[in-house]
């Protein structure tokens, strides 16, 4: 079975969720802690074994070139001024034999036209498809999640999409799959349907930014045509490539924080702090202080009806115990490229 090698980061979306912050810089370089998020989802996909990344980039998204190449400027001064812990950061971004490729995709036409631009780089090999804004993290000696995919490709030798069961409210902002039970943490695929309302949809398991595909999806995506929002759908791709192989659902193990939207992204902010080894415990003092000082009920009300998602663990994971566990809570809303 051949190995994963390659990865599609789906790079070129506009993130008007967090404008004015990404009017100049794209939302995937938005920082958690002191990491953009394209970082951390090239970082899963290392430790994977992947090799190859390819950015499907857009105008405006020069800054995540820059991010993975060397700054010569900024490391001769780090060099001089004797900041050599600094310097490895940098120099550590990505390691030495890991590729990035560039991509432009020039029109907005959708997550399942960004993956079709990776097809002459990809060529005949299965690959990983990572979306940056679904931040996803692991419990200490835990293996990250598409570590956990790539593994089971492996055993398995089929498609493999990353899911997690949502509030049947919600089934509207993801595509949702049915299927039976195939293994411990797998279902075989018997459908899949893109944001139906919560009465139509077939279950509640959503599909959530992972993916490990057969080349099989290029011919798909080259002609299902455009479909909803006039944009070439993943999902309908995926749908298309069921009548021709098997498919697998993966309850992944892990936590997922949705940073395409502006309430996962400081809730994955919260909890990576916690656990960053510079400033960790000083965080967590701030937020006992904090807390102990205001009224959380008196927080700011969004205008007109809203609804949060209580925090629940991710299929797999041990419930957490507040500040004393390290694993996180998903916020489950779809991110949108």
């Amino acid at each position: 079975m051949k190995k994963i090698t390659k990865a599609v980061f789906p790079v070129a979306g506009l993130g008007s969720r967090f404008l004015p912050a990404t009017k100049a810089q794209p939302k995937e370089m938005l920082p958690i802690v002191d990491k953009p998020l394209i970082q951390y989802a090239v970082e899963e996909a290392v430790e994977a074994g992947i090799t190859e990344m390819i950015f499907i980039t857009g105008r405006n998204k020069r800054a995540i070139e820059d991010h993975f190449d060397k700054a010569y400027e900024l490391e001769s001064e780090l060099e001089a001024a004797g900041k050599v812990k600094l310097l490895e950061t940098i120099r550590n971004v990505i390691p030495k034999h890991i590729n990035c490729v560039y991509v432009r995709q020039a029109e907005p036409l959708g997550l399942g036209h960004a993956v079709l631009l990776a097809k002459p780089l990809v060529g005949d090999e299965p690959f990983a498809v990572l979306l940056a804004d679904d931040f996803m993290d692991a419990a200490p000696g835990q293996k990250n999640v598409m570590a956990q995919m790539t593994e089971l490709y492996e055993r398995e030798g089929k498609s493999l999409l990353a899911v997690q069961d949502v509030p049947r409210p919600e089934t509207r902002q993801y595509g949702i799959v049915s299927g039976s039970p195939h293994g411990e943490r797998t279902e075989l695929l018997s459908g899949i349907v893109e944001k139906p309302s919560p009465e139509d949809a077939p279950s509640t398991l959503a599909v959530v930014g992972r993916y490990v595909l057969t080349p099989a999806i290029f011919e798909r995506l080259e002609n299902i045509g455009t479909g909803a929002g006039g944009e070439i759908q993943l999902t309908d791709a995926i749908s298309a490539l069921l009548q021709q192989e098997q498919i697998l659902a993966y309850r992944y193990e892990g936590q997922r924080f949705d940073c395409g939207s502006k309430l996962g992204y400081l809730k994955a902010a919260v909890a990576m702090g916690f656990k960053h080894k510079e400033v960790g415990s000083g965080f967590a003092q701030f937020l006992q202080e904090f807390v102990s000082q205001h009224d959380l009920t008196q927080a700011a009300q969004p205008k007109g009806p809203a609804t949060v998602t209580p925090l629940k663990p991710a299929a797999g994971s041990t419930p957490a115990s507040a500040a004393a566990s390290t694993e996180k809570q998903p916020a489950v809303a779809r991110s949108v490229m």
